[in-house]
């Protein structure tokens, strides 16, 4: 697998690579299993603090391998569903970095992740309506969650790509850059975070998920089990002594 999912750390940060250029990066079952892979590499590593993932040769993801699939293979992992991240996403946050197209299930990894950077002539796109499917990864109830409801419907119903422009537009994009500045830019984003506690970084996006199903009113009692485990932490009291002795703190995810 070496060779269509090219997996690397850089200091803290782990960038995962899909490389099928050729097939538009369509997603295998064998490439899910080491996306899967990677992220419970990043989870279980406490020197990993974020991890970055893109595809090689201008592409992110052009969904499932449909000539695969029409074989009957299924492109998911056991544990995390499609693509190895749509239904377990990692502890830990994750930046996608697009280039091109994100059709799909490869749109619908873009929705599975916490962050995402994207050049200027990435498109955006669910076609399962066009082919007689249905966009299973997330897709139909990510979507609607995170824009306002005619214009999820209106993307899932014609199966129309959109531009990077109108996703920013849109809330689902943190940046737009230049096109092939997609990688680079995420890199600066993971740095920014990866800086930061890791308890506290992995609590907040734990909050931030989770609270999305807590009952109204609950939110206070809810997030204290999260909460209470880092203000204790040693990483806390690290912060308050850096912050007193005006000097970088030094983290031990304690």
């Amino acid at each position: 697998m070496s060779d269509e999912l090219v997996v690397t750390r850089h200091d803290d940060i782990l960038l995962i690579e899909v490389n099928r250029p050729a097939q538009r990066n369509a997603m295998t079952r064998d490439v899910a299993v080491a996306i899967d892979d990677a992220l419970t590499r990043l989870d279980g590593d406490p020197a990993l603090r974020v991890a970055v993932l893109t595809g090689r040769g201008g592409v992110f993801c052009a969904g499932m391998d449909l000539k695969r699939h029409a074989a009957g293979e299924r492109a998911a992992s056991d544990g995390r569903g499609f693509g190895g991240i749509v239904e377990v996403p990692p502890r830990k946050p994750v930046i996608a970095a697009v280039e091109g197209w994100a059709l799909g299930g490869g749109f619908e990894i873009v929705l599975a992740c916490d962050l995402v950077v994207a050049g200027a002539t990435a498109r955006f796109g669910l076609p399962e309506v066009k082919r007689g499917l249905l966009a299973k990864g997330g897709g139909m109830f990510r979507l609607p969650a995170r824009l306002p409801r005619p214009i999820a419907l209106e993307l899932l119903l014609t199966g129309d790509p959109i531009t990077a422009e109108r996703a920013a537009a849109l809330g689902l994009l943190n940046e737009v850059v230049p096109e092939g500045q997609s990688l680079d830019s995420a890199f600066t984003l993971a740095r920014r975070i990866a800086v930061n506690a890791p308890l506290s970084v992995e609590a907040s996006k734990a909050i931030a998920i989770e609270s999305a199903d807590w009952p109204s009113g609950d939110g206070f009692a809810l997030q204290r089990d999260i909460a209470d485990a880092v203000s204790t932490s040693d990483d806390a009291k690290e912060g308050v002594r850096a912050f007193a002795e005006k000097r970088a703190p030094v983290w031990t995810g304690r």
